[in-house]
C-alpha cells in the first residue's frame, strides 16, 4: 500500500502537468493562429493598398487627361472671324452654313462628340450636327449650368445626360468675346464612357461619382447611375432642375455599408443590396470591399477603387492554417528542429519574394522608362513642329507686309513720278544754260545754275532715299520711335498726291511723342490710313486731313480724321477682313487694313475706327509709350 501511495501521485502531478502544458500549448496555438489570421490580413490589405494606390494615380491621371485634352478647344471659337460675325449678325444664312461646316471639321479633327455655338439667350446658332438628327441647333440650352456659368464669365464644366441626344458626356463651355463684349457661349460634348472599357480590365471595381454621390462612370455596368447613399430631396429637386440625369433612371443607392475603417480614410464596406453585388453570384458570404478614394484634381469628382477581399481574407486563412499545421508539426518532432526548418523555409520564401518583387519592380520601371521616353520623343516632335508652324506663320506675315509697301508704291508711283520728272527738266535747262555762260565767259552765273543743279540733286536723292526706306524689306524691331519723324516720313512720301488732290492737312504732332514700335512698319501703316483717307474725300467739297498726336490712359493715340462720307455700318463690320475692299475692281486687294491691324498686334497695340459726329471718319492707334531719351543711341 505504502509503495502504491508513494507512486501514484506523482503519476497525478505530471498528469495535472501535462494538462496545463497541453491547455497553455493550445492556447498558444489558437493565439498564434489568430494572430497569424490578423497579421495575414493586415499584409495583405497593406499590399493591396499600395498595388491599388498606383493604379488609382494612374486611373485619376487619365481621367484628368481626358478632360484636359479638350479644354482649350471651345476657347479657340472666339478667334475665329466667322463665328464673331454670326454672333454678332445670327441671322445670316451664309454665315450660319459656313460656322457649321466650320465646327463640323474641328469637331471631327478633335475627336469630340459635339461643338455649338449659342448666343447670349442660350439659343443654339450652329451646331456640328447641324446635318444629323437630332441637331442642337435651334435648342435653348439655358437651363444648363455650362451655359450659366459661361455666361457669367466663367469656364463651364458639366457632366450629364444630353436632353437632345439622350447620351452621358462631359461638357466644356467658355464665352465668345469680341471688343470687351459677351457675344455667345461656345460649348464642347465629350464622351467618356470609352474610360469605362479600359477599367473593365482591372482586378478592383473602379468607379466616379460627382459631388451628389451619383456614380456616373465605373467599370460595373449594374452600378451606373446609382448613388453611394439615398439622395435628399434637395439635391433631387437640384439635379430635375438642371436635367443632369434626366434619362438615368430614379437613382437608387446601392446599399453600401461601411463595416470596417483603416488609416488614411480607407474603409471597409459591404452590399446590402443584392442587385449591387455584380459577379459575386455562388458566393454564400456577403464580400466584403476596401474602398480607396483619390480627389480628381480641378473637379467635384472622387475616384474610387473598390478591391474584393476575399483574396486577401483567403491568405489569411492559408497563413492561419498553415501556422496551425507547423503548430502540430513542432509538437511532433519538436520545438527546436521545427523552429529551424520554419526560419529555412521562411527565409526561403522570403528571399523568392524579394526576388518575385524585385523583378516586378525592374519590370515596370523599365516600362515606366519606356513610357516616358516615348512621351518626350512625341514632345520634342511637337514642339519642333510648333517652332516650324510659327516660322511660317511670321514669313507670311514679313511677305504681306512687304507686298503691303510694293502696292502702296504703286499706287504712289504716278505722283513720285511727277515729282523726279520736274527736277528733271530743271536739270536739263539749267545745264543746257550753264554751258552756254561759260562759253560766253559769264563764269559767276554758270556757277550759280550749277548750284541750283547740285540742289535739285540732293531733292532728288532725298525723295529716292526715302522710297528706298519705305521699300526695304526688314524684320520688325520693337524699339523706341519718334512719333513725329514716321508721320513727316508718310506725309514726304503722300506730298505730291495731298497737292493734286487739293487736300489740307493739319498736323497736331508733339516733337517728344514716342511709342514702342518698328518705325518703318509704322510708317506704312500711316502711308495706309492716309492713301484710304484720300480716297474717302475724292468727291467731298472740303477735303481736309488731320493727324494728331497725344496720350491717355497710358496709351500713345494717332488719330487720322478726313472730311469724307464716313463709314457704312455694313462695311465697318468687315473693315479688317482680309481681301474685303469697297474699291473698283482692280485697284486695291482689300489686304491694307488687315496687314496694318496684324501689325499693330505685333506692336502690342491697337487699331480701330469709327465715324465722327459731325462728318467724316476716325482711325485710332493706340501704341504703348516711350521716353524720347531712349531714341538717342538709334
Amino acid at each position: 500500500m505504502d509503495g502504491d501511495l508513494s507512486v501514484n501521485p506523482p503519476a497525478r502531478g505530471f498528469s495535472k502537468r501535462r494538462l496545463v502544458w497541453g491547455g497553455v500549448c493550445l492556447f498558444a496555438a489558437a493565439l498564434a493562429v489568430m494572430l497569424a489570421y490578423i497579421w495575414g490580413e493586415r499584409t495583405g490589405i497593406q499590399v493591396l493598398r499600395q498595388g491599388v494606390e498606383h493604379r488609382l494615380d494612374i486611373y485619376a491621371g487619365g481621367v484628368q487627361s481626358e478632360l484636359t485634352r479638350y479644354d482649350y478647344l471651345p476657347g479657340i471659337l472666339s478667334l475665329n472671324k466667322d463665328v464673331i460675325a454670326l454672333l454678332q449678325d445670327p441671322g445670316n444664312p451664309e454665315r450660319i452654313a459656313r460656322v457649321n461646316l466650320y465646327l463640323e471639321t474641328v469637331n471631327r479633327k478633335a475627336g469630340s462628340s459635339e461643338i455649338y455655338v449659342m448666343n447670349t439667350e442660350g439659343l443654339t446658332l450652329a451646331a456640328s450636327n447641324w446635318n444629323r438628327p437630332p441637331s442642337f441647333v435651334g435648342r435653348n440650352f439655358s437651363y444648363r449650368p455650362y451655359f450659366i456659368d459661361a455666361a457669367k464669365g466663367l469656364s463651364g464644366r458639366f457632366y450629364g445626360i444630353g436632353t437632345v441626344s439622350q447620351s452621358p458626356g462631359y461638357y466644356f463651355s467658355y464665352g465668345i468675346y469680341h471688343d470687351g463684349r459677351m457675344l455667345g457661349v461656345a460649348a464642347l460634348k465629350v464622351d467618356l464612357d470609352k474610360l469605362d472599357d479600359a477599367w473593365l480590365r482591372a482586378d478592383e471595381k473602379v468607379v466616379v461619382v460627382d459631388e451628389n454621390g451619383v456614380i456616373f462612370l465605373t467599370s460595373v455596368p449594374g452600378w451606373k447611375f446609382k448613388t453611394l447613399a439615398p439622395l435628399s430631396s434637395h439635391t433631387l429637386q437640384k439635379l430635375a432642375v438642371t436635367r443632369q440625369y434626366h434619362r438615368a433612371g430614379s437613382l437608387e443607392p446601392l446599399g453600401m455599408a461601411e463595416v470596417g475603417k483603416q488609416p488614411e480614410g480607407v474603409r471597409i464596406v459591404q452590399f446590402t443590396n443584392e442587385a449591387a453585388r455584380e459577379g459575386e453570384g455562388g458566393n454564400f458570404l456577403v464580400p466584403s470591399y476596401l474602398v480607396q478614394s483619390r480627389q480628381i484634381p480641378g473637379t467635384q469628382w472622387k475616384l474610387m477603387a473598390l478591391s474584393n477581399m476575399a483574396p486577401i481574407h483567403a491568405r489569411a486563412r492559408n497563413m492561419a492554417i498553415a501556422v496551425a499545421l507547423a503548430m502540430g508539426f513542432l509538437a511532433i518532432l519538436g520545438l527546436y528542429l521545427q523552429q529551424r526548418r520554419r526560419a529555412i523555409a521562411q527565409s526561403l520564401a522570403a528571399s523568392a519574394a524579394l526576388q518575385r518583387a524585385h523583378d516586378e519592380l525592374e519590370r515596370k520601371v523599365a516600362a515606366r522608362t519606356q513610357a516616358l521616353s516615348n512621351a518626350n520623343r512625341h514632345l520634342q516632335t511637337e514642339i519642333a513642329e510648333r517652332r516650324r508652324a510659327e516660322e511660317v506663320l511670321k514669313s507670311t506675315m514679313d511677305e504681306l507686309v512687304q507686298a503691303g509697301k510694293m502696292a502702296a508704291l504703286g499706287q504712289m508711283a504716278a505722283g513720285i513720278t511727277h515729282e523726279l520728272n520736274q527736277p528733271l527738266a530743271a536739270l536739263r535747262t539749267l545745264a543746257d544754260n550753264a554751258t552756254v555762260l561759260l562759253q560766253r565767259g559769264r563764269q559767276a552765273d554758270a556757277e550759280e545754275n550749277l548750284t541750283m543743279i547740285g540742289q535739285l540733286i540732293a531733292r532728288m536723292g532725298k525723295i529716292t532715299g526715302q522710297l528706298k526706306k519705305f521699300a526695304r524689306k526688314s524684320p520688325a524691331l520693337l524699339k523706341p520711335t519718334s512719333i513725329a519723324v514716321a508721320v513727316a516720313d508718310a506725309c514726304f512720301l503722300l506730298e505730291q498726291r495731298l497737292r493734286q488732290e487739293r487736300v489740307e492737312l493739319r498736323l497736331s504732332v508733339p516733337d517728344d511723342a514716342c511709342a514702342y514700335c518698328d518705325g518703318n512698319r509704322l510708317e506704312q501703316i500711316l502711308v495706309n490710313l492716309l492713301g484710304n483717307a484720300i480716297d474717302a474725300m475724292a468727291r467731298s467739297d472740303e477735303r481736309r486731313l488731320e493727324i494728331s498726336v497725344t496720350e491717355a490712359g497710358g496709351w500713345v493715340v494717332i488719330s487720322v480724321l478726313d472730311s469724307g462720307p464716313g463709314i457704312p455700318d455694313e462695311v465697318m463690320r468687315r473693315l479688317f477682313e482680309p481681301f474685303f475692299t469697297t474699291k473698283e475692281q482692280g485697284v486695291g486687294l482689300g489686304l491694307g487694313l488687315a496687314i496694318s491691324a496684324g501689325i499693330v498686334r505685333d506692336f502690342g497695340g491697337s487699331l480701330r475706327a469709327c465715324n465722327r459726329e459731325g462728318g467724316g471718319a476716325e482711325f485710332v492707334l493706340q501704341l504703348r509709350p516711350a521716353k524720347l531719351e531712349e531714341t538717342v543711341d538709334a
